[in-house]
C-alpha cells in the first residue's frame, strides 16, 4: 500500500522548535542541548504522517523522542502535529536515519528503536534501498543500550521474513517476541496511520519485537 500525499504545511508556520535538520544537533551527543535534560531516548524511523511519535510523547514524558523522516512534506507535516503540545519532549528530523544513527547516536544509549511500515522497495534490483538491511541493523543494535528494545512492523510478508532472518544471522539480538494484534478503541487508536489504513482494509499486520542482550560480566 503506498503512500499518501499529506497537505502542505504553510512556510509562514514557525516548526523550529520541533523540526531540525541532522546537523543542528551536537557533536557529540549532549541530551541537554536537545530537551533541556537527561531521559531515556527513543528513536523512530521513518515518522511519516507522526501520529506515533505525537501519541507516545504524551503517553510518556519522562522519555524523550526523536522522529528521523526523509520525505520534507512528510516531516513538515509531523512537526506541524507537535506544535501545540504542552510537552517539549518530541522533535522530528529531516534527513537519512541511517546516516543520523552513525553520526549523530552514541554506542549503547537509547531506550528503544521503532520502524514501522517501512518502504518496501518492491524490485528485486531496489531492495538494497531498504532500510532495514544488514548494516543498519547491526547500527541499530550498536545504537541501543543493554537490554534495549527494537520494534518491527510491516504488512509485507517477504520483508518481514527476510528482516527476521538478517537479525537472526547478522545480530546478537535477542527474539523475535510476539506482539499480539489489539482491537481498536477508537478511530484512530492505532500505532500509526499506515496501520489504521492496512486494518480498515483487511489486510494483516506482521509484528515483532526484539531486545538487545545484555552486558556479559567479564
Amino acid at each position: 500500500m503506498a503512500r499518501r500525499a499529506v497537505r502542505t504545511i504553510s512556510e509562514h508556520l514557525d516548526l523550529s522548535r520541533v523540526l531540525k535538520k541532522p546537523e543542528e544537533f551536537p557533536t557529540p551527543w549532549d541530551s541537554k542541548t536537545v530537551f533541556g535534560r537527561c531521559a531515556p531516548l527513543e528513536l523512530e524511523i521513518g515518522s511519516g504522517k507522526g501520529l506515533f511519535l505525537r501519541r507516545v510523547a504524551d503517553q510518556f514524558p519522562e522519555h524523550d523522542f526523536i522522529g528521523v523522516e526523509i520525505g520534507q512534506k512528510y516531516a513538515r507535516f509531523s512537526a506541524a502535529g507537535l506544535c501545540n503540545r504542552n510537552n517539549n519532549n518530541a522533535v522530528i528530523v529531516c534527513g537519512d536515519a541511517a546516516q543520523f544513527l552513525k553520526e549523530q547516536i552514541p554506542d549503547n544509549f537509547l531506550e528503544a528503536v521503532h520502524v514501522y511500515f517501512p518502504d518496501p522497495w518492491w524490485k528485486r534490483a531496489h531492495r538494497k534501498r531498504r532500510i532495514l538491511r544488514l548494516e543498519v541493523l547491526q547500527l541499530i543494535e550498536q545504537r541501543l543500550r543493554p537490554e534495549g528494545m527494537f520494534h518491527f512492523w510491516t504488512d509485507v510478508e517477504e520483508y518481514f521474513l527476510s528482516t527476521l532472518k538478517l537479525l537472526a544471522t547478522g545480530t546478537s539480538f535477542l527474539g523475535p517476541f510476539e506482539v499480539p494484534e489489539k482491537e481498536a478503541e477508537h478511530d484512530f487508536d492505532y500505532k500509526t496511520h499506515f496501520e489504521r489504513r492496512t486494518r480498515l482494509h483487511g489486510e494483516k499486520v506482521y509484528r515483532t519485537t526484539f531486545r538487545k542482550s545484555p552486558i556479559k560480566n567479564l
